[in-house]
């Protein structure tokens, strides 16, 4: 009996050092395989997050002002904005500009009030200039009012003590056609400041357009290829993935000799007798969404080729083998299993379009600019990094309510099927 028990016990002990000895191992390989993904991770942080980050946080940062103006901005407190300010107000604003290190920082500060109050810009930058002004606080007004009468009218010190936090809602604000009142209440901006609402329509229909476009031409060809043997389909598919090796600017500009009134577009629809004239096929919405169709078309094509590969093709001939038409037992029993290609290259797609900048602004004319463009106008002619981080902040926003919908429906896809 003693025997057996101390049997016994060996084994339970033997075993729950197996146990261990097999956690440790897999503790181990967990770790190794963890440390491969480090470098993927440190570069998605830097690369990718980071990024991502400072731009929701530029989106809503307000510094100009509060840098540059503290002393004027601490003595708006309180202040009733139909009123002017006091004298002390003059008197810490023209403080608060001498002790700037440069013009540099007047000018950041003129262009930020600019966008608040047209005309701030010269209103303070020739405060600047005029700078020593000395006295009392009551001299220091004057002697600003008669330098320019603008600044004894309240909206320029409005636009000050509003923008007096470092934090603020304005651009976000702006970016969807809104806007804060002296009194800090949001109101709607007026029909002809209503800029951004209509681009974001006009970026989503030519994003759909585009999809659609692709979805009509990438599906027979997706199709086509797939029913090929294996060795056909591989070389056919390089040309597919042509326009991968080939740079957008090329090919626009290839689409641009293409489409002009001379090109051999127009020159093949008047020699087939199609047209008596050239088409305006340039500098519009129709040269738009060719040339981005033609670009995006492989982002269609590639989703559907390999959904499609997998779909066994006895199922139609087991239709039509049991009488269907070969139309209808296409398009009951082939098309609904390609239905998640066909979502996620339309996703692929749509996505891809709504953030195009350099094919609409080389293609396209003044009413066929994308959001994008209003982007990287900001960055780089407006000097508005608010603005333009805004913008870029509802493209992702956009871009992340698309995903979500397309999670949605594959989660509802799998759970019927």
């Amino acid at each position: 009996m003693n025997s057996s028990t101390s049997k016994a016990a060996l084994r339970g002990e033997d075993s729950r050092a197996l146990r261990r000895a097999l956690s440790r191992a897999d503790a181990r390989r967990k770790w190794r395989a963890f440390a491969l993904t480090v470098p993927l991770l440190v570069f998605l942080l830097l690369t990718l997050l980071i990024p991502i980050a400072a731009l929701l946080q530029r989106a809503v940062e307000n510094p100009e002002v509060v840098n540059a103006l503290p002393r004027t901005v601490h003595s708006l407190q309180g202040w009733n904005p139909q009123a002017p300010p006091s004298a002390a107000s003059y008197a810490a604003l023209v403080e608060d500009l001498g002790r700037l290190p440069d013009s540099s920082d007047a000018g950041a500060l003129a262009r930020r009030l600019n966008a608040e109050v047209p005309g701030a810009r010269s209103l303070v930058m020739g405060a600047f200039r005029a700078l020593p002004v000395t006295g009392s606080a009551e001299e220091i007004r004057d002697r600003l009012v008669q330098l320019d009468p603008r600044w004894a009218e309240p909206p320029f010190w409005q636009a000050i003590a509003k923008n007096g936090s470092r934090w603020t809602p304005d651009y976000l604000l702006a970016s969807v056609d809104l806007r804060r009142d002296s009194q800090g209440d949001v109101e709607r901006m007026p029909p002809e400041q209503r800029a951004f609402g209509p681009i974001l329509l006009r970026t989503f229909q030519i994003s759909f357009v585009v999809t659609l476009f692709c979805l009509a031409l990438g599906y027979p060809l997706a199709w086509w290829l797939a029913s090929l043997p294996a060795r056909k389909a591989n070389l056919l598919m390089i040309l597919v993935l042509v326009p991968f090796w080939t740079s957008i600017l090329v090919r626009v500009a290839a689409w641009i000799v293409l489409l002009q009134s001379e090109g051999l577009v127009n020159r093949g629809l008047i020699g087939m007798g199609l047209v008596d004239s050239p088409l305006p096929l340039l500098f519009n919405r129709a040269g738009v969404v060719i040339a981005m169709v033609h670009i995006l078309l492989p982002f269609m094509i590639l989703p559907l080729y390999s959904v499609m590969k997998n779909v066994p093709p006895t199922y139609v001939r087991a239709a039509v083998s049991l009488g269907s038409a070969p139309l209808a037992a296409f398009i009951r029993v082939y098309v609904p299993q390609t239905y998640p290609g066909i979502s996620a290259g339309a996703l692929l797609v749509f996505i891809l379009s709504i953030g195009y900048y350099v094919t609409p602004a080389l293609l396209g004319g003044a009413d066929d600019q994308m959001l994008s463009y209003y982007i990287a106008r900001y960055t780089n002619v407006e000097i508005n990094w608010g603005m333009a981080c805004a913008l870029g902040a509802l493209l992702l926003t956009a871009t992340m309510v698309l995903y979500g919908v397309y999670r949605r429906i594959g989660k509802a896809e799998l759970s019927m099927g």
